[in-house]
């Protein structure tokens, strides 16, 4: 699948994933939403790929849904066509968490709205020192819950946060993003896309059956009881200790040296 609305690069089993409209922040078209979310459910079947960076070109991540674009077109549709627009974008986020392939957000700035929530669906979140996140929905008058975000941020960030972030639509530094447990590590601007390709590298280089395992379990159990989760976890584990990568670390131990995993 060859991308024409956003660039792709792939480094050996590392996928970089950049949103390029630079002069709109990176802002959502219908089109760009609909090729995301297909690009997603394309690569979640592509073995060579093994970790996934999505980053943005020039000053902002993604500033969400463009205004002209979007807005003003949703303004003319019927209750049809609207839900049609918000199980699309939803699928998006759905895409990316259901993919078992680890996805890194490289955020090099503004991270709004729609952007905002892409990178909430990821599973790391490397910040720029210059970025910063708002889930600004209620600022155009739609509810601070859309495409999962009422679901993720809470399990991020705790139910009295996520209120806070979701009915206010505030600003968060990078700073303290970090301090709420909202990103993963706040690095220089210039370092940004060394230090996410290289936790992405690292993750590829890992048992690839084992993190996408783990990534399926962690999704499951946000909604298991405790005696399912553990359940699901030994069924889970019994499985991945049927695979080749078990096999390897093994033999790896016995030969003491660094093990091969695929």
């Amino acid at each position: 699948m060859t991308p024409t609305t956003f660039e792709c690069r792939y480094d050996g089993a590392v996928a970089t994933v950049t949103l390029n409209r630079p002069e709109r922040l990176n802002a959502l078209t219908f089109e760009v939403y609909a090729e995301l979310r297909d690009w997603f459910a394309w690569i979640s079947s592509q073995p060579a790929t093994k970790a996934i960076v999505i980053t943005g070109r020039g000053r902002g991540f993604c500033s969400g849904g463009d205004v002209d674009a979007i807005i003003g077109e949703l303004l003319k549709r019927d209750m049809v066509q609207l839900v049609e627009f918000t199980r699309m974008t939803g699928s998006l986020i759905r895409n990316i968490r259901q993919c078992p392939k680890p996805v890194v957000a490289a955020l090099n700035g503004v991270a709004a709205g729609a952007g905002a929530v892409i990178a909430l669906a990821c599973d790391f979140r490397i910040a720029s020192e210059k970025a910063s996140l708002a889930f600004l929905f209620t600022r155009v008058g739609l509810a601070g819950a859309d495409m999962g975000a009422a679901y993720l941020l809470p399990r991020i960030v705790g139910l009295a946060k996520a209120t806070e972030l979701l009915m206010l639509g505030d600003s968060v530094t990078a700073a303290d993003a970090l301090a709420s447990g909202l990103v993963t590590r706040v690095v220089s601007p210039d370092s940004l896309v060394t230090e996410a390709s290289a936790l992405a590298a690292r993750l590829a280089e890992g048992p690839s059956f084992a993190i996408g395992m783990t990534k399926q379990l962690l999704n499951a159990e946000l909604d298991l009881d405790f005696t399912a989760a553990i359940e699901a976890e030994a069924q889970g584990q019994a499985i991945c200790m049927q695979t080749r990568n078990f096999r390897e670390f093994h033999a790896a131990f016995v030969a003491r040296r660094p093990p091969r995993f695929d």
